[in-house]
Protein backbone atom coordinates (compact mmCIF):
# COMPACT_ATOMS: atom_id res chain seq x y z
CA UNK A 1 0.00 0.00 0.00
CA UNK A 2 1.07 3.61 -0.61
CA UNK A 3 1.62 5.42 2.68
CA UNK A 4 4.73 7.58 2.41
CA UNK A 5 4.41 11.35 2.59
CA UNK A 6 1.71 11.53 5.27
CA UNK A 7 1.81 14.11 8.01
CA UNK A 8 2.79 12.72 11.41
CA UNK A 9 0.09 12.53 14.08
CA UNK A 10 0.71 13.79 17.61
CA UNK A 11 -1.66 11.10 18.85
CA UNK A 12 0.86 8.25 18.68
CA UNK A 13 3.31 7.32 21.43
CA UNK A 14 6.11 4.83 20.77
CA UNK A 15 7.14 3.08 23.98
CA UNK A 16 9.08 0.30 22.30
CA UNK A 17 12.58 -0.05 23.64
CA UNK A 18 11.41 0.81 27.14
CA UNK A 19 10.40 -1.58 29.88
CA UNK A 20 7.38 -0.48 31.89
CA UNK A 21 9.09 -1.33 35.16
CA UNK A 22 7.11 -2.51 38.16
CA UNK A 23 4.91 -5.55 37.68
CA UNK A 24 5.49 -7.84 34.76
CA UNK A 25 2.52 -10.00 33.77
CA UNK A 26 3.31 -13.64 33.31
CA UNK A 27 2.09 -14.03 29.75
CA UNK A 28 3.64 -17.28 28.60
CA UNK A 29 2.28 -20.77 28.28
CA UNK A 30 -1.38 -21.49 28.90
CA UNK A 31 -2.03 -18.11 30.50
CA UNK A 32 -0.75 -16.29 27.44
CA UNK A 33 -2.83 -18.49 25.14
CA UNK A 34 -5.98 -17.85 27.21
CA UNK A 35 -5.43 -14.10 27.09
CA UNK A 36 -4.72 -14.25 23.35
CA UNK A 37 -7.90 -16.21 22.65
CA UNK A 38 -9.99 -13.90 24.80
CA UNK A 39 -8.61 -10.68 23.48
CA UNK A 40 -7.31 -11.07 19.93
CA UNK A 41 -8.39 -7.83 18.24
CA UNK A 42 -9.44 -6.88 21.75
CA UNK A 43 -12.07 -4.14 21.59
CA UNK A 44 -14.41 -4.27 24.57
CA UNK A 45 -12.87 -7.55 25.69
CA UNK A 46 -9.90 -5.57 26.95
CA UNK A 47 -12.08 -4.71 29.93
CA UNK A 48 -13.39 -8.25 30.26
CA UNK A 49 -9.91 -9.75 30.72
CA UNK A 50 -8.86 -7.26 33.39
CA UNK A 51 -9.96 -9.54 36.27
CA UNK A 52 -7.98 -12.39 34.68
CA UNK A 53 -4.88 -10.26 34.48
CA UNK A 54 -5.32 -8.99 38.03
CA UNK A 55 -5.68 -12.56 39.26
CA UNK A 56 -2.23 -13.39 37.95
CA UNK A 57 -0.61 -10.14 39.06
CA UNK A 58 0.15 -11.95 42.32
CA UNK A 59 2.54 -14.11 40.30
CA UNK A 60 4.28 -11.13 38.75
CA UNK A 61 7.77 -9.94 39.46
CA UNK A 62 9.52 -6.60 39.41
CA UNK A 63 11.47 -5.86 36.25
CA UNK A 64 14.25 -3.26 36.06
CA UNK A 65 13.63 -0.21 33.94
CA UNK A 66 15.59 -0.43 30.70
CA UNK A 67 15.75 1.58 27.50
CA UNK A 68 17.34 0.97 24.14
CA UNK A 69 17.48 2.74 20.80
CA UNK A 70 15.01 1.56 18.19
CA UNK A 71 16.44 -0.16 15.14
CA UNK A 72 16.07 1.51 11.72
CA UNK A 73 13.40 -1.04 10.78
CA UNK A 74 11.47 -0.27 13.99
CA UNK A 75 11.67 3.45 13.26
CA UNK A 76 10.27 2.85 9.76
CA UNK A 77 7.59 0.58 11.21
CA UNK A 78 6.59 3.36 13.60
CA UNK A 79 6.31 5.84 10.74
CA UNK A 80 4.06 3.40 8.89
CA UNK A 81 1.77 2.90 11.90
CA UNK A 82 1.61 6.67 12.36
CA UNK A 83 0.62 7.09 8.70
CA UNK A 84 -2.25 4.62 9.12
CA UNK A 85 -3.32 6.44 12.27
CA UNK A 86 -3.37 9.71 10.32
CA UNK A 87 -5.46 8.13 7.58
CA UNK A 88 -7.98 6.94 10.18
CA UNK A 89 -8.12 10.37 11.81
CA UNK A 90 -8.70 12.16 8.50
CA UNK A 91 -11.22 9.63 7.18
CA UNK A 92 -13.34 9.46 10.32
CA UNK A 93 -13.27 13.22 10.70
CA UNK A 94 -14.79 13.40 7.20
CA UNK A 95 -17.39 10.70 7.89
CA UNK A 96 -18.46 12.35 11.14
CA UNK A 97 -18.74 15.74 9.47
CA UNK A 98 -20.92 14.25 6.73
CA UNK A 99 -23.25 12.89 9.42
CA UNK A 100 -23.23 16.02 11.64
CA UNK A 101 -21.38 14.25 14.43
CA UNK A 102 -18.58 15.43 16.74
CA UNK A 103 -15.31 13.59 16.20
CA UNK A 104 -12.55 13.01 18.74
CA UNK A 105 -9.37 11.21 17.60
CA UNK A 106 -8.09 8.12 19.38
CA UNK A 107 -4.53 7.78 20.61
CA UNK A 108 -2.26 4.86 19.75
CA UNK A 109 0.55 3.40 21.86
CA UNK A 110 3.19 1.03 20.50
CA UNK A 111 4.74 -1.08 23.25
CA UNK A 112 6.91 -4.14 23.78
CA UNK A 113 6.30 -6.81 26.37
CA UNK A 114 3.77 -5.32 28.74
CA UNK A 115 1.80 -2.15 29.26
CA UNK A 116 -0.45 -0.51 31.86
CA UNK A 117 -3.78 0.87 30.66
CA UNK A 118 -7.03 2.23 32.06
CA UNK A 119 -8.45 -1.25 31.38
CA UNK A 120 -5.73 -2.94 33.45
CA UNK A 121 -2.34 -4.41 32.71
CA UNK A 122 -1.73 -6.32 29.48
CA UNK A 123 1.09 -8.20 27.82
CA UNK A 124 2.08 -8.79 24.22
CA UNK A 125 0.04 -12.02 24.39
CA UNK A 126 -3.11 -9.92 24.53
CA UNK A 127 -2.84 -8.93 20.90
CA UNK A 128 -3.75 -5.42 19.68
CA UNK A 129 -6.66 -3.92 21.63
CA UNK A 130 -8.59 -0.73 22.22
CA UNK A 131 -9.24 0.45 25.76
CA UNK A 132 -12.41 2.58 26.01
CA UNK A 133 -11.35 3.75 29.47
CA UNK A 134 -8.58 5.94 28.06
CA UNK A 135 -9.57 5.85 24.36
CA UNK A 136 -6.22 4.39 23.35
CA UNK A 137 -5.25 1.63 20.91
CA UNK A 138 -2.42 -0.53 22.25
CA UNK A 139 -0.23 -2.59 19.91
CA UNK A 140 2.80 -4.82 20.28
CA UNK A 141 4.03 -5.31 16.72
CA UNK A 142 5.28 -8.82 17.46
CA UNK A 143 1.62 -9.87 17.13
CA UNK A 144 1.82 -9.66 13.36
CA UNK A 145 4.59 -12.23 13.15
CA UNK A 146 2.44 -14.57 15.26
CA UNK A 147 -0.53 -13.82 13.03
CA UNK A 148 1.49 -15.03 10.06
CA UNK A 149 3.41 -17.95 11.58
CA UNK A 150 0.86 -19.35 14.06
CA UNK A 151 -2.47 -18.46 12.47
CA UNK A 152 -1.61 -18.69 8.79
CA UNK A 153 -2.32 -15.13 7.64
CA UNK A 154 -0.49 -13.82 4.57
CA UNK A 155 1.10 -10.94 6.42
CA UNK A 156 1.97 -7.70 4.62
CA UNK A 157 1.52 -4.04 5.39
CA UNK A 158 -2.21 -3.95 4.69
CA UNK A 159 -2.83 -6.71 7.23
CA UNK A 160 -1.41 -4.27 9.79
CA UNK A 161 -3.56 -1.47 8.39
CA UNK A 162 -6.67 -3.66 8.69
CA UNK A 163 -5.95 -4.42 12.34
CA UNK A 164 -5.41 -0.73 13.16
CA UNK A 165 -8.61 0.19 11.30
CA UNK A 166 -10.52 -2.52 13.21
CA UNK A 167 -9.31 -1.18 16.55
CA UNK A 168 -10.10 2.37 15.44
CA UNK A 169 -13.58 1.03 14.70
CA UNK A 170 -13.92 0.24 18.41
CA UNK A 171 -13.07 3.88 19.13
CA UNK A 172 -15.85 4.95 16.77
CA UNK A 173 -18.24 2.66 18.66
CA UNK A 174 -17.22 4.38 21.89
CA UNK A 175 -17.83 7.83 20.41
CA UNK A 176 -21.24 6.78 19.03
CA UNK A 177 -22.29 5.13 22.30
CA UNK A 178 -22.58 1.69 20.73
CA UNK A 179 -20.13 0.10 23.15
CA UNK A 180 -21.86 1.33 26.29
CA UNK A 181 -25.25 0.31 24.90
CA UNK A 182 -23.92 -3.19 24.23
CA UNK A 183 -22.64 -3.50 27.80
CA UNK A 184 -26.07 -2.50 29.08
CA UNK A 185 -27.73 -5.09 26.84
CA UNK A 186 -25.36 -7.78 28.11
CA UNK A 187 -26.45 -7.29 31.70
CA UNK A 188 -28.67 -10.14 32.87
CA UNK A 189 -28.10 -12.12 29.69
CA UNK A 190 -26.84 -15.69 29.57
CA UNK A 191 -23.24 -16.21 28.51
CA UNK A 192 -24.45 -17.41 25.10
CA UNK A 193 -26.59 -14.31 24.51
CA UNK A 194 -23.89 -11.97 25.84
CA UNK A 195 -21.39 -13.56 23.45
CA UNK A 196 -23.72 -12.89 20.51
CA UNK A 197 -23.70 -9.19 21.37
CA UNK A 198 -19.90 -9.25 21.61
CA UNK A 199 -19.74 -10.86 18.16
CA UNK A 200 -21.98 -8.13 16.73
CA UNK A 201 -19.68 -5.45 18.18
CA UNK A 202 -16.58 -7.06 16.68
CA UNK A 203 -18.18 -7.56 13.27
CA UNK A 204 -19.21 -3.92 13.22
CA UNK A 205 -15.57 -2.98 13.87
CA UNK A 206 -14.66 -5.10 10.84
CA UNK A 207 -17.32 -3.25 8.85
CA UNK A 208 -15.81 0.06 9.96
CA UNK A 209 -12.37 -1.15 8.83
CA UNK A 210 -13.84 -1.82 5.39
CA UNK A 211 -15.59 1.55 5.42
CA UNK A 212 -12.30 3.27 6.25
CA UNK A 213 -10.65 1.44 3.35
CA UNK A 214 -13.42 2.59 0.97
CA UNK A 215 -13.10 6.25 1.95
CA UNK A 216 -9.31 6.28 2.08
CA UNK A 217 -9.00 4.66 -1.34
CA UNK A 218 -11.44 7.19 -2.77
CA UNK A 219 -9.45 10.07 -1.32
CA UNK A 220 -5.84 8.87 -1.61
CA UNK A 221 -5.77 5.94 -4.08
CA UNK A 222 -3.52 4.14 -1.61
CA UNK A 223 -4.30 0.50 -2.42
CA UNK A 224 -1.92 -1.72 -4.35
CA UNK A 225 -2.49 -5.20 -5.84
CA UNK A 226 -2.86 -7.80 -3.10
CA UNK A 227 -3.75 -5.38 -0.30
CA UNK A 228 -7.38 -6.44 0.09
CA UNK A 229 -6.32 -10.08 -0.01
CA UNK A 230 -3.94 -9.40 2.90
CA UNK A 231 -6.79 -7.91 4.95
CA UNK A 232 -9.13 -10.79 4.15
CA UNK A 233 -6.42 -13.30 5.03
CA UNK A 234 -5.97 -11.63 8.42
CA UNK A 235 -9.74 -11.55 9.01
CA UNK A 236 -9.99 -15.22 8.12
CA UNK A 237 -7.08 -16.19 10.39
CA UNK A 238 -8.62 -14.58 13.48
CA UNK A 239 -12.15 -15.91 13.10
CA UNK A 240 -13.30 -17.68 16.28
CA UNK A 241 -13.82 -20.93 14.41
CA UNK A 242 -10.34 -20.82 12.85
CA UNK A 243 -8.66 -20.05 16.18
CA UNK A 244 -10.58 -22.71 18.09
CA UNK A 245 -9.93 -25.32 15.44
CA UNK A 246 -6.20 -24.59 15.51
CA UNK A 247 -5.79 -24.16 19.27
CA UNK A 248 -8.15 -26.79 20.68
CA UNK A 249 -9.11 -29.00 17.76
CA UNK A 250 -12.84 -28.33 18.01
CA UNK A 251 -15.26 -25.49 17.39
CA UNK A 252 -17.76 -24.34 20.03
CA UNK A 253 -20.08 -21.75 18.41
CA UNK A 254 -21.76 -20.67 21.67
CA UNK A 255 -18.38 -19.49 22.95
CA UNK A 256 -17.68 -17.22 19.96
CA UNK A 257 -16.97 -13.60 20.91
CA UNK A 258 -15.60 -12.17 17.64
CA UNK A 259 -17.34 -14.02 14.81
CA UNK A 260 -16.42 -16.69 12.32
CA UNK A 261 -13.84 -16.22 9.58
CA UNK A 262 -16.67 -16.00 7.05
CA UNK A 263 -18.51 -13.35 9.05
CA UNK A 264 -15.40 -11.25 9.59
CA UNK A 265 -14.51 -11.26 5.90
CA UNK A 266 -18.14 -10.57 4.92
CA UNK A 267 -18.51 -7.48 7.08
CA UNK A 268 -15.13 -6.05 6.07
CA UNK A 269 -16.11 -6.44 2.43
CA UNK A 270 -19.54 -4.94 3.05
CA UNK A 271 -17.99 -1.79 4.49
CA UNK A 272 -15.49 -1.67 1.64
CA UNK A 273 -18.11 -2.07 -1.09
CA UNK A 274 -20.94 0.01 0.34
CA UNK A 275 -19.07 3.03 1.70
CA UNK A 276 -22.22 3.68 3.75
CA UNK A 277 -21.97 3.82 7.55
CA UNK A 278 -25.72 3.20 7.82
CA UNK A 279 -25.28 -0.35 6.47
CA UNK A 280 -23.16 -1.45 9.41
CA UNK A 281 -25.88 -2.49 11.85
CA UNK A 282 -24.53 -5.93 12.72
CA UNK A 283 -26.84 -6.13 15.73
CA UNK A 284 -29.94 -6.49 13.56
CA UNK A 285 -28.48 -8.27 10.55
CA UNK A 286 -27.15 -11.82 10.50
CA UNK A 287 -24.90 -13.27 7.81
Amino acid sequence: MKWQGRRQSDNMEDRRGMSSGGKTIVGGGIIGIIILLLNIFGGENAQMITPVLEQFNNQSQTAPTEQRDLTPSEVEEGRFVNAILVDNEDTWQKIFQENNLQFEPAKLVLFSGQVSTACGGASSASGPFYCPGDKVIYMDMSFFEELRTKFGAQGGDFAVAYVIAHEYGHHIQTLLGTSSKMRQLQQGKSEKEANKLSVALELQADFYAGLWTHYNEKQRKFLEPGDIEEALSAAQAVGDDAIQRKMQGQVIPDSFTHGTSEQRMYWFQKGLQSGDIKQGNTFNTAL
